[in-house]
């Protein structure tokens, strides 16, 4: 009875081997290569369950996602013949997966990034070969990751690999270029602030000649108008005296001559020689009628 048990359990646990043996799963991150002995016979599964034949039928999975190489650094040279040291990294999937298998050793991912640097590598070599340190400077970048990425996807299609990217980190420059671009730069600074300066002295002047001749322009007219308004002032005063002395040349007289003994005699050592008869002193000598 435990003979018969024992044989039951290991038909069971048999049975359970060849079954799981016969499933398999795919993921979405995944892509999956069905073999019968050897040859490829499917690889088109799409992500849940599947089944295969055991001992006839083995699967290999490769990663579906987006891959990252991060390069290594490397030196290139720039039209100027300066070597420049470049930092960058690709992004990569694998398109087709047979045809990336049979072409990198089994799929082997190290060998397909091997591939990939030594494209990359080529394409960024030719473009920094096409442009100055300026150039570079001046924010052609973009365009160099752009004509790189399309130039290594027509390269890699033949492995069954697709690059979706190439980005450049940062540019190095040796020490003697980063000298020489670190004095252009500053020449270049010092010239654009000296042109500033140049422009905001010519402007100050500017500024200052026109409020120089506003203010001119101001107190000829103020002179102007305050001679207008004393030339009015001194014609009416003349008026008004011509009319007073019209009306009574005798008391005009009369005030006049006081107004003089005032300004003369204002000071006790004031001295006058005048002859007695003088007219100067006609209001001492006789009374005058002062009325109309």
């Amino acid at each position: 009875m435990n003979a018969m048990k024992m044989s039951l359990l290991v038909i069971i646990a048999v049975a359970v081997f060849v079954l799981l043996s016969t499933i398999f799963t795919v993921t979405e991150k995944e892509l999956a290569m069905k073999f019968r002995l050897g040859e490829i016979v499917k690889t088109d599964y799409e992500p849940g369950l599947h089944f295969k034949l055991p001992f006839i039928n083995n699967i290999r999975k490769f990663d579906k996602r987006i891959l990252t190489l991060d390069a290594r650094p490397a030196l290139y040279l720039t039209k100027e013949k300066k070597n420049v040291n470049v930092d960058f990294f690709v992004k990569w999937r694998i398109r087709e997966v047979a045809t990336y298998y049979k072409s990198m050793s089994g799929g082997n991912e190290r060998t397909a990034m091997e591939r990939i640097y030594t494209i990359i590598n080529d394409s960024l070599r030719d473009e920094f070969s096409k442009r100055t340190i300026l150039e570079l400077l001046s924010g052609e970048r973009r365009e160099i990751m752009d004509t790189t990425t399309k130039v290594s996807n027509e390269q890699v299609t033949k492995f069954g690999i697709e690059v979706v990217d190439v980005r450049i980190k940062r540019i190095d420059y040796s020490e003697d270029i980063s000298e020489s671009v670190f004095n252009r730069m500053v020449a270049e600074r010092t010239r654009v602030a000296k042109d500033y300066r140049s422009r905001g002295a010519e402007a100050a002047e500017k500024i200052r000649a026109d409020a120089d001749r506003k203010v001119t322009v101001l107190k000829a007219e103020a002179y102007s108008q305050s001679q207008k308004v004393r030339g009015s002032g001194d014609a009416k005063a003349s008026e008004i005296y011509a009319r007073a002395y019209s009306r009574n040349p005798e008391f005009y007289s009369f005030y006049r001559s006081l107004d003089a003994y005032r300004n003369v005699f204002n000071n006790e050592n004031d001295m006058l020689v005048l002859e007695p008869d003088s007219e100067f002193f006609d209001y001492f000598k006789k009374k005058r009628s002062l009325s109309k």
